[in-house]
């Protein structure tokens, strides 16, 4: 990753460190969880990190990870380590459970977000939209 890619990214990452709304995490040293990329050709947007992935800081580190890369056909290597593949899921946190699974992506977070994330990912070719909140 060039210099200029890594500090586009850092910015926006250090940007939703600091926003308030993001308070309850940041405070427990919970940083934010999407992967981005100049040379993305493909963005993979989800619902929220569970649990399973927001302690080693990978997303769809699940069983369902694991269907995502099967139905996708490539190795976990390539999906986490190629720029080319990114994860943007509509919430960067995880938001706990609730009666019937984990809680919903809060309401406008990925409005307020992704539209700086994707404008920065000129090659994007491909957006694949996982379960109903994508």
């Amino acid at each position: 990753m060039k210099a200029h890619e890594q500090s586009v990214f850092e910015d926006i990452r250090q940007t939703i460190i600091a926003d308030p709304g993001n308070h309850a995490y940041t405070s427990r040293g919970i940083g934010p969880l999407f992967k981005a990329s100049k040379e993305a050709r493909i963005a993979l947007v989800g619902q929220t990190p569970g649990r399973k992935s927001e302690e080693p800081g990978l997303y769809w580190n699940d069983l369902n990870g694991k269907r995502l890369r099967e139905w996708l056909r490539i190795s976990r290597e390539v999906f986490y380590e190629s720029n080319r593949i990114v994860q943007i899921p509509m919430d960067f946190y995880f938001l706990g459970k609730g009666k019937s699974g984990d809680l919903l992506p809060r309401k406008g977070f990925a409005e307020q977000w992704h539209p700086r994330i994707l404008a920065e990912m000129p090659r994007l070719e491909m957006m694949i939209l996982i379960r109903d909140y994508a």
